[in-house]
């Protein structure tokens, strides 16, 4: 019996590996399921997903020496500094978790870390008896700007047992109402138009130089994000396995 793409994906996602997978790093704007794709990548290789975002909480909630530097920076209302966050992920990635490969997020997002990023991996921080250099393998999703609007206005959640729905591609059987539990469907503030086309154009500034960067070194492969969610999965896998062939 011919298996379908999705009970590919599924049985090809419930296989556990040993696999070095390297440095990923995703890119994409906001709705290119940038975190879908990443959940997937992780549950396959079993390697963590590093947050920025995760590890600044991590060290202010600890206070350690860089998470009370990062605390004083923000109570004046400033950005932390490329200084503090890069030496936070250094000191993440030395994690013996991250000895196989990890999937970045929220980082490199400015081509200055990109360069940092680089020369740390240059200096063969996993493991310095690897002949070769664990350069990031990088993955941008391209989706339609349109596209990126209707998935994300159009993006609904119950606020009770919080599942998602789409009202363009994933609608409930009753408008605007849970088909589990009958709540009434919200639209989160960061889903509304006038907080989102900010965000993507915040996006395509901030990102564009990241992307060239990657670009540059011949390390930028594109995948288009506006295919079925199981067929990006398929084709990010494919790049991985080909990457480590």
């Amino acid at each position: 019996m011919t298996q379908s793409p999705n009970d590919s994906i599924s049985n090809s996602m419930a296989q556990e590996t040993s696999r070095d997978v390297g440095p990923v790093v995703l890119l994409g704007p906001p709705g290119a399921g940038k975190g879908t794709q990443a959940k997937r990548i992780m549950e396959h290789y079993l390697v963590p997903q590093v947050s920025t975002g995760d590890i600044l909480r991590y060290n202010v909630a600890q206070g350690t020496e860089l998470g009370r530097a990062a605390k004083a920076v923000m109570a004046r209302g400033e950005l932390v500094s490329d200084d503090l966050v890069c030496e936070m992920v250094r000191q993440r990635l030395i994690q013996p978790d991250c000895k196989r490969g990890y999937i970045l997020d929220g980082f490199p997002r400015t081509a200055a870390q990109a360069g940092w990023l680089d020369a740390l991996l240059d200096d063969k921080l996993f493991d310095n008896s690897r002949p070769t250099r664990a350069w990031p393998i990088v993955i941008r999703l391209d989706v339609d700007y349109n596209q990126l609007l209707l998935r994300i206005t159009g993006r609904r959640s119950c606020p009770t047992c919080g599942r998602i729905y789409n009202v363009h591609f994933q609608p409930a059987l009753v408008d605007e109402i849970c088909d589990l539990d009958g709540s009434k469907l919200v639209t989160r503030n960061d889903d509304r138009l006038e907080v989102i086309q900010p965000r993507l154009a915040a996006y395509q500034e901030q990102t564009f130089p990241v992307a060239e960067y990657y670009q540059r070194t011949g390390r930028l492969i594109s995948v288009n994000g506006d295919r079925p969610m199981d067929e990006v999965t398929a084709q990010i896998f494919r790049i991985l396995e080909d990457h480590h062939a």
